[in-house]
């Protein structure tokens, strides 16, 4: 009995030590999280006026603003945002509920699986290369759109597979037992319990395509923008680009500019993750 007392004490210790050495990582990052934001909130809040959402970028911190990129970058969420639900959800709805599983699909998944975890960087040489140079749109706001629709498939797929995998199978048998079809079994029994899980990768994706800047410096997004693009072949720029431009600058008062566009950047991302809570909450509910 006093071995075992000894054991059951060590073990207690050693778990007190390891919940200890967690809280102490989980609060590193919390700490570092609210210096960051303090810190950005101090410089930005000056400059968070009326006038940064409907200035134009200039020369002159006084008279500069996010204008031209806040529209640009809500013109390339609505553009790639159906792109990437549409094509991202149907792949994973063929490979999980059509393709048979053989060698072909173990590779097309393995690949999948390996392009979610690419550099972003990558795509944007990919996206120079087909959507610039080989389908001749040049630096335009579509090219800017597919470039970071490529950017975000791998990780839609991966999360809407998971999400279809999560629908127990006697869903799928009941449905084909009553003879429902197997489009039909996937678009009444699985899809309605999946989409949750679905919307909630696909808008986490779209936050993360937000904060991009890598591939859309390849494609040429510019840093200077006076004017909004009236097509989908203008050229544009996004708000982490004009941030970045305005960090670059050696005056103080585009600094104070750029601390006020990553508040706006945080933001929208906080919007779009309250959106992903509150629409997963809701569709769980109607299950």
């Amino acid at each position: 009995m006093g071995e075992q007392s000894k054991q059951i004490a060590g073990r207690r210790r050693k778990d007190t030590a390891l919940k200890l050495v967690f809280l102490a990582a989980t609060s590193v990052g919390i700490l570092a999280l609210i210096l960051l934001m303090v810190t950005i909130l101090m410089d930005g809040i000056q400059s968070f006026t009326p006038d940064l959402f409907t200035n134009y970028p200039s020369r002159r911190a006084s008279s500069s603003g996010l204008k031209s990129a806040l529209v640009g970058t809500v013109y390339m969420v609505l553009i790639m945002v159906p792109l990437s639900f549409l094509i991202g959800v149907g792949a994973a709805i063929f490979l999980e509920e059509y393709a048979q599983k053989n060698w072909l699909t173990k590779v097309i998944q393995l690949n999948i699986s390996t392009l979610a975890g690419v550099p972003s960087i990558v795509y944007g040489i990919l996206g120079l290369a087909i959507f610039v140079r080989g389908l001749h749109l040049d630096r335009s706001l579509l090219s800017g759109a597919l470039t970071m629709t490529l950017l975000v498939l791998p990780v839609i797929i991966v999360s809407s597979q998971e999400a279809i995998k999560a629908v127990p199978n006697t869903r799928r048998e009941a449905s084909l037992a009553l003879g429902a079809t197997k489009w039909l079994t996937v678009q009444r029994a699985v899809l309605p319990s999946a989409f949750p899980g679905i919307l909630t990768g696909v808008i986490l994706a779209v936050s993360r395509a937000i904060g991009e800047t890598a591939p859309l410096v390849m494609i040429g997004a510019l840093t200077y923008v006076a004017f909004l693009p009236n097509n989908l072949l203008d050229q544009f720029t996004v708000m982490p680009i004009q941030i970045y431009n305005w960090i670059a600058k050696p005056q103080t008062d585009f600094h104070d500019l750029a601390a006020a566009g990553i508040i706006v950047l945080l933001v929208m991302l906080l919007f779009l993750n309250m959106i992903a809570v509150i629409l997963r909450n809701k569709f769980q509910k109607n299950l």
